[in-house]
């Protein structure tokens, strides 16, 4: 089985319908998000539908719940403060609803769904450094857990040196984000796992950034949120 893993799409349609479109040509048979399906962006509703209709398990990001409940934001920078409460304010009834149902971490036989990271899910700590993934692999026990949040792909096996898949070992994957992506490359980044090969790539590529901004300055958002956009921070 071929499954797709999105995360941190961030209101960005463009880039989503990018994504998926590649998706469709790769033979995949499901599509999992790891949340932060709103945030930062300009079409948190067109977003939240194409989720809905195309993705098969998805937990909640913090923007997720800022959107919800903007007292959730208070931590945010000023700029993903206007964000969330803007997105609060025009998120359809249907699609609050959604956002508000979606749990912290889903798991099955083989992988591990989380957005921020699995010993403590609904903290939204940062997994950027290996010591920061040394403290995650008790907390999950799936061969694969799952992650976004920090919007920088990453493959990181138990032993904290083995860097793509072989089986045995434990790891923690970050697909990246498909609507901000960050790291010095504005490119779109989500994942790829093969469960039969034990496999796992990731896929980095262009969208129409264009569009993704024009919609941010459409709807007055912070002018920082377009412009990071096209530098991948």
């Amino acid at each position: 089985m071929r499954i797709a893993v999105l995360s941190d799409i961030h209101s960005n349609l463009a880039a989503l319908r990018e994504a998926l479109e590649i998706i469709d040509e790769m033979d995949v048979h499901r599509i999992h998000c790891l949340g932060d399906i709103v945030g930062y962006g300009g079409n948190p509703n067109e977003c939240v539908e194409l989720i809905r209709a195309r993705v098969q398990r998805c937990v909640l990001g913090n923007h997720d719940l800022a959107a919800v409940d903007p007292s959730h934001a208070k931590y945010f920078t000023p700029e993903g403060r206007a964000a969330a409460e803007w997105t609060n304010q025009v998120l359809a009834t249907e699609h609050h609803k959604f956002l508000q149902s979606l749990p912290y971490m889903l798991t099955d036989d083989i992988i591990t769904l989380v957005h921020a990271s699995p010993s403590q899910p609904d903290i939204w700590e940062y997994v950027l450094t290996l010591d920061d993934a040394a403290r995650q692999f008790q907390a999950f026990q799936t061969p694969i857990c799952f992650f976004g949040h920090t919007h920088i792909p990453s493959v990181c096996g138990d032993d904290l040196k083995t860097l793509m898949l072989v089986h045995g070992k434990k790891f923690l994957i970050n697909v990246g984000s498909v609507g901000q992506p960050r790291g010095g490359d504005p490119r779109l980044s989500f994942g790829i796992l093969d469960t039969d090969a034990f496999d796992y790539q990731n896929v980095r590529i262009d969208y129409p950034i264009e569009k993704a901004a024009e919609a941010i300055r459409r709807n007055k958002l912070p002018e920082s949120l377009a412009s990071r956009l096209y530098r991948g921070v």
